[in-house]
Formats: structure tokens, sequence, C-alpha cells
């Protein structure tokens, strides 16, 4: 049954806006949370890039002489016979969020300008508060926290990833459904997002009493991740790069002789015979199925990198280009990646696989299948799935999907969505990508993060630290670095040394303990570099004192392993992330706001790593609300105060809050 008054008509659970060739839907999508629709076109375009199917909820509709209001459970939205939308929690007169209000000469809260054809450059304007403190909106490279003031890129690039789920100081989510290239603006006078071509604004609202609570809502609005395999919370060796079969097993029989653990370890790129074959090199890897049954042997895990670059020598290339199934550009040559690939002399012009378009998805699954997954191989690296490119012009780029400047941000997902339901297909129920981008809902086909290509220095070590947790405040539990730094590191300096260590220490307590890196790569000479060849990187490479140190922070992981599951078991069933600020626990702490190095990691480890070269001790915050333990020394203090925490080169200091019994410490 449809009520109509006005501008304003109440049909089928939506309440619906029309004036000047606008339409806006707001309705419910699962528990407190609303979904605002707002377009130039003659119909409401329909498309759930990262949403699920909602929850049922019954909206109570209300239309009213002045405005109308929508209320799902405790959160409501009224609109103003303009469209102006304004968000409520609880009957409170004060928003939680708003569109900004018009005034004279002012553009609208929702503005379109054409772009051609049914696209349109859109923006969406929302009051802003100078007290509110926005995380989330994925990984980025500023190496801050709170990110008010900050006008950030929604787009992908090596060590930028752009998901647009923002996570308010207010006691709201807001998440931007729109995988369009564009900006979001967190500023003084307002906060302003825009997508440079779309066909619609569409964002949601998620309320919630706790971080905790939005954090679960939007798991169930973009979907839960899977429960990590218990082999994947363990220690990953990698590096650039294993050349060969002999060269991997070489590494994984030494940690078995030394007796250090090791879950996986990963084949990097290179490892085939052209870029788009997508299959061993059999000259390097002669007996991948005999190489993968002694890692399992070993108790280890193979992962290998599958990138989505098709080379024109691919024997797979003519298939993919007469089906359609390579991205296409709206003008002039394909030329989108430029790199170097298998036995070539130069530079390769090589074509991206459109994981958008659902054949070329199963085309990739049906080769890796044939010639990875054949082998035992279960665990993939999704390398450069921003995707990279020699030069970012995505209006020029044709997806299956749509245009490059309308739906570009969707591609790392459509890669892991490929991986995840190609497992799914094969029975398989663990399922972990690792990949190097990630948009809104890649948590749902098990996909891990990395930050990218960072340079080893000890400003990239402290970026790492801010950009792991708004990670993981968007939604992406599992996230990890390259320990030590990908580019730059030199094996045998004592500075890079010591930069190892206090990085080694401080990946042991992110979700997922990584080591890799180009080691003997020049960042002062990078065109000296052989990007094909790197130096060492096996625990043991760095000299006596190095090893001594970093062989216990191995042991001390793998006693915390059932802590860890515990974490990655919570995040999957109520989107919690493991690693997290202060405030997410500690919320009336508003000391706890202020800190941006130091974190949780689950509820009863607080971890305060070492971040700048020389230090041997550094200052802690307890939140208050608890007592906390010197993991160490086992000195109780009382929450709520600043600590001067010794920290020695084999140390990072570590906190266990109130009785909680964490084997830190052998003897324990």
């Amino acid at each position: 049954m449809s009520v109509r008054s006005g501008q304003f008509t109440a049909s089928d659970n939506r309440l619906i806006w029309r004036l000047r060739g606008q339409t806006l839907w707001v309705e419910p999508w699962g528990d407190e949370t609303l979904r605002v629709r707002a377009t130039m076109l003659p119909d409401m375009p329909q498309r759930d890039w990262s949403v699920l199917p909602p929850k049922t909820t019954a909206a109570q509709i209300e239309i009213g002489d002045a405005e109308a209001r929508i209320a799902n459970g405790r959160l409501s939205a009224t609109v103003d016979p303009r469209g102006r939308v304004r968000f409520f929690r609880d009957g409170s007169p004060e928003p939680l969020v708003e569109e900004a209000a018009f005034r004279t000469n002012y553009p609208p809260s929702r503005a379109f300008k054409s772009v051609g054809g049914d696209l349109s450059r859109a923006s969406l304007a929302l009051t802003a508060y100078d007290d509110e403190r926005f995380y989330g909106l994925g990984q980025r490279r500023h190496g801050l926290l709170d990110q008010k003031g900050c006008v950030l890129e929604l787009t992908h690039r090596n060590s930028e990833v752009s998901i647009p789920w923002l996570l308010s100081s207010r006691g709201y989510g807001l998440l931007w459904h729109n995988p369009a290239q564009g900006r979001v603006e967190l500023g003084r006078t307002a906060t302003r997002w825009v997508a440079d071509a779309t066909r619609l604004v569409d964002y949601c609202v998620v309320a919630g009493d706790s971080y905790a609570d939005i954090m679960h809502r939007y798991a169930e609005l973009t979907g839960h991740p899977p429960r990590l395999p218990q082999w994947a919370a363990g220690f990953w060796q990698c590096k650039l790069r294993y050349k060969t079969q002999d060269e991997l097993l070489q590494v994984a029989r030494e940690h078995r002789r030394r007796g250090l653990p090791l879950s996986v370890i990963v084949i990097d790129y290179f490892n085939w015979t052209h870029m788009g074959d997508w299959k061993f090199d059999p000259a390097c890897w002669p007996d991948p199925a005999a190489m993968v049954q002694e890692l399992e042997s070993l108790g280890v895990k193979t992962m290998v990198s599958v990138w989505p670059t098709v080379s024109p020598d691919s024997e797979n290339y003519a298939e993919l280009q007469r089906r359609g199934l390579l991205a296409q550009t709206e003008r002039g040559l394909n030329a989108f990646v430029q790199f170097t690939d298998t036995n070539a002399a130069g530079t390769v012009v090589s074509s991206l696989l459109d994981p958008t378009h659902p054949e070329a998805r199963e085309f990739l699954w049906d080769k890796v299948r044939s010639n990875y997954y054949s082998h035992g191989i279960k665990a993939w690296w999704l390398d450069a799935i921003e995707p990279e490119m020699a030069n970012y012009d995505h209006d020029n780029v044709r997806y299956h999907a749509g245009n490059g400047a309308e739906v570009g941000c969707l591609y790392p997902m459509a890669q892991q969505q490929a991986f995840y339901e190609g497992m799914r297909g094969e029975g398989e129920t663990e399922i972990v990508t690792l990949g190097r981008a990630a948009f809104a809902g890649s948590q749902r086909y098990g996909a891990a993060l990395w930050s990218g290509d960072i340079h080893s220095t000890w400003e990239d070590l402290r970026q790492q630290i801010r950009a792991g947790l708004n990670a993981a405040l968007s939604g992406i539990p599992w996230w990890t670095t390259d320990i030590g730094g990908f580019f730059g590191g030199q094996v045998d300096s004592p500075a890079f040394r010591e930069l190892l260590i206090r990085w080694f220490q401080y990946g042991a307590f992110c979700p997922l303990f990584r080591l890799h890196g180009w080691r003997n790569s020049s960042l002062e000479a990078p065109e000296t570099s052989d990007p094909t060849r790197g130096g060492p990187n096996e625990v043991w490479s760095y000299g006596d004192e190095a090893y001594a140190i970093l062989r216990e922070y191995l042991l001390l992981r793998e006693r915390l392993l059932p802590y860890v599951i515990e974490q990655m078991d919570l995040a999957a069933a109520v989107g919690t992330p493991p690693m997290r600020p202060l405030f997410f626990d500690y919320p009336e702490d508003d000391a706890a706001a202020a800190v941006d190095d130091q974190f949780l990691f689950g509820p009863d480890l607080l971890v305060a790593p070492i971040l700048f070269p020389g230090a041997n001790s550094r200052t802690v915050y307890l939140p208050a609300g608890a007592s906390w333990a010197n993991a160490w020394t086992g000195q109780k203090h009382d929450g709520g105060q600043c600590v001067e925490v010794a920290a020695p080169l084999q140390q990072i200091p570590l906190f266990v809050r109130n009785d909680s019994k964490l084997p830190i410490r052998v003897e324990e």
C-alpha cells in the first residue's frame, strides 16, 4: 500500500521523496541501519556493490506537513520538503549526522553534474562537527589515526587502499556505497563525499551503543569474515624472491632443523612461464606436487603469487581477448601494465584480466585449479590487484561492470571473489587470500590485506601503526605488513637490523605475522636494484644477536596462538577487529582517544611498539577502567595514567589487563 503527500510517498517499507527531477529513497537495511539513495535518472539504479540483502526490519513511516520521518528501531531519519536528510537516535533532538542545510547561494547537500550518458559527477555534503573524530576509510600512508581534516582520494594505489566506510566518534558509521573514483573531504566546514562518475548517491548510516555494536552491524551489512584457519595465525616466511623449488625447500627444512615455528611459506612473482599463463615455470619448479607434499609433512602451507596481468605472449591471451575477458580502453591502445616478465629482456606491455566479468573469474580459477590447486596449493597471494597500472586514467578503462571511473574500486574485491568462489566450488572451507588492496565487503571473501610496498624506514614503521588500526576499523580483521619494510633494507646494516627487530616485535602482535621484503634494494638509486631477485630475508640472515631476539618472538607468537584464534573467531562472529585502538574498548576515557601509537590485541593485551632508533624506553598510556600488569616484570599499575617503561632491544612494552593470564614469559 502507498501513501502520498506532497513530495513524499511511503511505499513497500520505503520513504520516497521527489522534486525537480530528483528521486530519493530512504529505507531500513538491517538493524539500526538506514540506506539512502538519490538519482536524477528516471528509475533508481539498483546495484548492490558491497551491501548484502538486508535482514528484514519493519520501518515506521510518518508523513507530515513539514517533514517525513522513517524509523528503524532506535535509528530514525527525517526528510524535509527540499529533500534534506537528518539522522537521529533514541528521539534525541541532536542529530547523529545530517546532510548540510540549504543556504542562499550554497549548493544543495546532494549535487549532480552530467559527465556524459547516464553518469554524473555527484557529491554529498554533511554537517561538520569540530569535536568529531573519523576512523576507518581503508589504509593510508598519511600516518594519522584520527583523519578529521584530511582530504582522501577514493581510489586504490600500491600501499593506499580505499574502503569508503567511516567510523565516527559521534556513535555512527557511514558507508559511501560507491566504487567510483573520487574523494572524501573531512573538513571543518563540511564532510563531503565526491564520486567522479556515478548514477546515484548511495550511502548507509549505521548506529550502535558502542564501536563494537557499529562494527557488528557493518559486518551484517557487508559480510562477516570467515573463521581464520589456525595455520594462518602462525608465522609466514616470504622474501623477494625464492627463485626455485630447491631454494624454497631448503628454507623450510632449515626452519625445522632449528626448531623454529613456520606456518606458511610464500612463492613470490615470476614463478610462472608468462604473466597470464597462471602456471609454474618447470625450469624452476620441476615437481610442485612433491614440493607441496614435503612442506605439508613439515606442517607448512604453500602460498603462491597470482597476478591479474596478462602478457601478449601468454598462451591464454588470444582467448581472453576474443571472449572479451580483458579490461579494454575507451580510447587509444591497451597498455595498462608496463613491467618486466619471466625471461623477458626488457619491458613488456601487458593487459589486465577483467574480474568484474563472471566468465573471467571462472576462466582464471579454471587455470589456477589446473596449474596450482591440483598440486595441493590452497593459499593465494593476490598481488597488484589495485590494479597496478602504468597510468591511472580510470576513465579510459572499460570493465564489464562499467567505466573505470564509475566502478574501478571494485577490482580487488572481484579478484578476491574469483578465488573464494573457486575454492568453495572445490569444497574448500579454509580460504585465505592476501591482497594489496580491498574494498568494502572484501572480508566476506576471506581477504587479508597487507600494506604494500612500503619503505624500510622508521617513518614507515610509524605509519603502519595507524594504517593497520584504520584498516581494522574498515572491516578488514586480517591485516599485516612487510616486516622490516619492502624496499631499501640492507641485510648487513646494523641500523637496518635494529629497525627489523623492532618491526618484527610489532609484527608478532599484528593479526597476521609475516616477514617479507626486497633486501639489499636501494632507496637512493632504485634503478640499480634487480626487481627479480633480492637478498636473504630469513630470521638467521641478520647475525646472532638479531636471530636470538627474532627466535624468541617466533616462539612467543606460537604460545599465543590459542588467544589469537579466540580473537579471530570473535571477528568472524561479530566483526570486532582483533587489533584495535585503545578508545575502542575504553570510549569513556578521553585520554585513550588521543593515543595513536599503541593498540590493543584482543581485550587483554596492550602493545606499545618502539618506533624510534636507539630508544630503550618509552611512555605508555594505560587506559582507565582496568588495572594493567607489565607482561615482562609483573609490576601492576592502575589505569588512567602514563608510565615510563624500559624497552631494551629484546623487549617490546606489553601490558596485560587485570588478572589475565597470557603466556608472554616462558616460565608462564
